[in-house]
């Protein structure tokens, strides 16, 4: 749920108010819905910390209450494996196994995000071992035999209990309940071998430290305001991080391109010996997992029961993307290299540490603007407010600040959100936005406790997004380019599936649907950023936050979107194609080497020599192997949704009510595909992607 700043402090209520007032008062051209939105209710009112959830530990903590998690679990497990056969019931068997699960996610969910947040190194690596345990622990627990048989066979009495039978019994035989119990054993330890090599390899990833020193003239083309955020030397030199802000902006604003390569190289070698080593033993004992469970390969198994169902299946549909791509980025490269021989009249090819500084001068000569000058019209705390807005006018609900909220690190925030309708507590929303040393890099939504029923009574569901924005430098605000307010609108799209969700039951709550389908609605709110009427309605600048962004400067920013679209949806399809390749092999792979190769091959350019992609390709060892190509395939998904959406404008209300009902509120009372039927009223086409970036094929999903 991926890769973008936000400052410190929201307003007071009151400025708050008065800033939406101004804010629908000068873009004027905001459907009455959004005016709605802004205008309509009462101005939040911050509340108190209601002890959201517990976020600090002293050592040893995380771990003893991990064990203790672990331990009363298992003996609720095991009352539901010993109820006599005469005395089992859907009630308590299948109810009450979802219970307890869903008891012991809530319980550890918060544990195992410190192991990525907590600025604690020791406390973190607690939490990393409670990931490590937790991982472990489901796998034991869905490969259990007893569980299986005190469930399989129980009668459902509603559609809703029918769903979670299927869904439920499907997990079980999953994990290999049809093999013999030497066979399961062999599962059963290789899988939680697995979960060891995947937490390693995070952790190597969370703790990594890298950083590179450069002079001035070396870092020539960074502001001097950039360059008063980064740390210093003795020798005054200037360090610049391995975390996502310092990389972009080096290789989108530094004028040498041997600083440029240097960071590029430097970052695509971070963990290269440990983490390619970890990742090519995971290949290698995913495939002995599958073969042991009767799949030809770990895709194989991978995506039995996901909405591509097969390999063949998503294969052809990421070759055939491949052409038409591969012709749009030929022809965006051809564009860049003109561009670099403005600059350097010997220059034969662009190299990969050139496309975003190149991208970022073509934006400066075509459309006439740079990042540094969009920035200043979108302080995050506006962009934030913003947001919040517009899922307010789509989804009826507000949002209302925590004071004084008890959380793992300083700057993080909290907000409760409530129908608009009664004021009802829908669930709790932190936000951890600013990179630090010890955090995971990237962006990425989490539930810390999940919305269900439990006794005749819905839960109060908690999400975080934890994010690696740029932070305010000085007494200047955080500012945000369109990359960081696209990525907030993805991140707070996830968070309003896990909030909104309606689903009775804890296991298919929120986002826990099939993993094909659960970027759709993240990445279907995110083309609000690039709506012109939003896009206004969120801005203000940082000197004056009534002054909105100018219409010829909006309409460029527009319009420069799909100017490096081929290039872009080329690295998410060679990403795909590289997890696939990885795990439709029979066998060890040389992960590096079939990075080369992809590379070439769908991005139309070399690859660095003696870079190790893998090493850092951190999805494929936190959920998403055999399944990175979820984000293409959900993209159509996505696009379908926002076609539906522009017939009758992007803020209106009634259709923003009809997406929560029919799919944010559903979670997975239903397949998705099911959901998006009935929302669309007809099956949904691969055209709106093409259409999206600009391709004319007529060919139908």
């Amino acid at each position: 749920m991926d890769t973008r700043s936000l400052s410190r402090h929201i307003r007071t209520a009151a400025c708050i108010l008065a800033f939406l007032f101004l804010l629908v008062m000068a873009a004027g051209c905001l459907q009455d819905s959004l005016k709605s939105a802004a205008t309509g209710s009462p101005p939040p009112i911050p509340v108190a910390d209601a002890g959201l959830l517990k976020a600090q530990y002293s050592p040893g903590e995380i771990a003893s209450l991990c064990a203790a998690a672990e331990q009363d679990t298992n003996a609720s497990l095991n009352a539901i494996a010993a109820i006599p056969p005469s005395r089992r019931s859907f009630d308590t068997t299948l109810l009450t196994f979802d219970r307890v699960i869903s008891d012991y996610s809530d319980t550890v969910a918060p544990l195992v995000l410190m192991g990525s947040v907590q600025p604690d190194a020791a406390i973190a690596a607690e939490g990393m071992a409670c990931r490590n345990s937790d991982g472990i622990f489901h796998s034991t627990v869905y490969s259990r035999r007893d569980l299986y048989d005190a469930m399989k066979g129980q009668v459902p009495r509603t559609p809703e209990e029918s769903r979670l039978y299927i869904m439920t019994i499907r997990d079980f035989e999953h994990n290999g309940l049809n093999l013999s119990d030497d066979r399961l054993d062999r599962v059963r330890a290789m899988k939680a071998n697995l979960t060891g090599l995947e937490v390693r390899y995070m952790a190597n990833l969370n703790n990594d430290n890298t950083t590179l020193a450069f002079t001035a003239d070396e870092l020539d083309g960074l502001s001097a305001e950039r360059l008063s955020s980064l740390g210093r030397t003795s020798q005054g030199m200037y360090i610049v991080t391995m975390d996502g802000p310092d990389i972009s902006e080096v290789l989108t604003k530094a004028n040498r391109s041997e600083t440029r390569k240097k960071v590029y190289a430097t970052m695509l070698n971070v963990q290269a010996a440990p983490n390619t080593a970890l990742l090519e033993e995971a290949i290698v004992l995913r495939y002995r997992i599958a073969q042991e469970l009767g799949y030809r390969t770990w895709a194989d198994y991978q995506l039995d029961g996901r909405m591509a169902k097969n390999t063949s299946t998503v294969m052809a549909f990421l070759d055939s993307l491949k052409e038409p791509l591969k012709e749009k980025s030929r022809m965006e490269l051809s564009r860049l290299l003109a561009i670099k021989k403005s600059l350097d009249p010997g220059a034969t090819t662009v190299d990969p540490w050139d496309v975003a500084f190149l991208q970022d001068k073509q934006t400066s000569l075509l459309y006439a603007y740079n990042t540094d000058e969009l920035r200043e019209y979108f302080p995050a705390d506006n962009v934030l407010q913003g947001v919040f807005s517009i899922y307010g006018s789509l989804f009826g609900i507000r949002f209302d600040e925590v004071t004084n909220v008890s959380a793992w690190s300083p700057e993080v925030r909290a907000w409760r959100v409530g129908n608009r309708a009664d004021n009802a507590t829908v669930g709790y929303l932190y936000l951890d936005l600013y990179s630090r040393p010890g955090k995971s890099q990237g962006y990425f939504e989490t539930t810390l406790r999940t919305g269900r029923v439990l006794n005749k009574t819905r839960t109060t569901p908690v999400v975080a997004i934890v994010g690696n924005w740029d932070a305010p430098v000085g007494d200047k605000p955080a500012l945000m380019d369109m990359y960081g307010i696209e990525t907030l609108f993805h991140e707070t799209g996830h968070a309003m599936h896990d909030l909104l969700s309606q689903a009775p039951y804890g296991t298919l709550s929120g986002t826990r649907v099939e993993r094909d389908f659960v970027e759709t609605p993240s990445q279907t709110l995110e083309e609000w950023a690039w709506d012109p009427q939003v896009l206004e309605s969120l801005s203000g600048h940082y000197t004056n936050s009534s002054q909105k962004i100018p219409k010829e400067l909006l309409d460029r920013v527009i319009a420069s979107r799909n100017a490096g679209a081929g290039l872009s949806y080329s690295g998410t399809l060679a990403d795909s194609v590289e997890d696939m390749r990885f795990h439709t092999a029979e066998g060890p792979v040389n992960t590096t080497a079939i990075y080369y190769d992809t590379f070439t091959e769908y991005r139309g350019i070399p690859p660095l020599a003696g870079t190790h992609q893998p090493a850092q390709f951190d999805h494929l060892m936190d959920g998403y192997d055999a399944g990175y190509y979820g984000y293409l395939w959900s993209k159509v998904y996505a696009l379908n949704i926002v076609d539906e959406f522009k017939t009758d404008g992007m803020t209106n209300r009634t259709t923003g009510m009809r997406f929560r009902n029919a799919i944010l509120e559903k979670g997975n009372m239903e397949d998705g595909l099911v959901l998006l039927e009935n929302f669309l009223g007809h099956k949904p086409g691969v055209n709106a992607l093409y259409s999206h970036i600009g391709i004319n094929v007529t060919k139908e999903a």
